[in-house]
């Protein structure tokens, strides 16, 4: 007889629309599994507050698998287990994209940072133009301000100035390039640090972070603590760094929108994120379980 008694999934171009927000049909059909004794997790490249955010908005109360695996978090925020990267390897991490002169941010546990503002704006602008000829810069502009405004993106004059925060940790590195070029050097100058992962969730983008901070570990962690086996766990993605947690699901779902390889790992493919694919997804889930 069919189990499931956890759902994790992505956020970005899984559980959110375009507009990054949880559409009405996704959110009711979490609140119907949890109803039904369900536990649903969000597993996320997101920082808590970023992944909180859409989450509240929507009305959910959702634990967070957060950096990759980098956090687990409660719903209301608690931090349960968290897997830094360490100084030293951060470091190699900084200047191998600083070599390249390749954007990136940096995610601590003192927020995320940039150290060029006008940098990360020009970021989003080349990637969302790479694949929307529609796209609108003002609209870009105020995307990036608005993450500033509410804690998701702070500045700081200098990378190496991170050191000098009290107690510092570094969870996971994000960088941005449309130059593929740029992005292969980086992980070929990384190549040989045994205790890195680096994945990606778009084709311009590169995600490291510690060997031990994946999605798929985090969520096994999660539900080991639960007595909950992976086999009764339904695990949903669209792209690279989500691949650890659907490898080891019971049920693992791919968007519509899902690069073709993760497609082609997971058991089902669902509807595209503009069309409520999880919300899809779990409503065949539930229509299962009762057969």
């Amino acid at each position: 007889m069919l189990e499931m008694k956890i759902i994790a999934t992505d956020m970005d171009g899984t559980l959110l629309n375009n507009e990054e927000e949880v559409s009405k049909e996704n959110a009711a059909a979490i609140k119907k599994a949890q109803e039904q004794g369900i536990e649903v997790i969000v597993a996320t490249g997101r920082g808590y507050i970023a992944a909180a955010e859409p989450l509240a908005k929507a009305g959910l109360k959702i634990p967070v698998i957060g950096l990759n695996g980098g956090e687990i978090r409660t719903a209301e925020g608690e931090l349960l287990d968290s897997v830094p990267l360490g100084n030293d390897l951060y470091l190699k991490i900084q200047q191998a994209c600083q070599k390249q002169d390749i954007y990136f941010e940096v995610f601590t546990n003192h927020g995320t940072y940039t150290d060029n503002l006008d940098r990360s704006i020009q970021a989003m602008i080349e990637i969302v133009s790479s694949t929307n000829v529609n796209y609108d810069e003002e609209k870009i502009r105020s995307h990036v301000m608005h993450r500033v405004e509410v804690g998701r993106l702070k500045t700081i004059e200098s990378y190496d100035h991170l050191f000098d925060l009290p107690d510092i940790e570094f969870y996971k590195v994000l960088t941005f390039s449309r130059i593929e070029e740029k992005l292969r050097n980086v992980g070929g100058e990384l190549e040989g640090e045994n205790d890195l992962s680096i994945t990606a969730s778009a084709r311009d983008n590169l995600e490291i972070n510690h060997i031990n901070a994946q999605k798929g570990i985090a969520l096994e962690k999660f539900a080991k603590e639960r007595g909950v086996d992976m086999k009764d766990v339904m695990a949903l993605g669209d792209n690279f760094n989500d691949v650890s947690m659907l490898r080891i699901a019971g049920r693992s779902v791919a968007m519509e929108n899902a690069e073709q390889e993760i497609k082609d790992i997971c058991h089902f493919v669902t509807k595209k994120n503009i069309e409520h694919g999880v919300g899809h997804a779990i409503e065949q889930l539930l229509k299962d379980l009762v057969k």
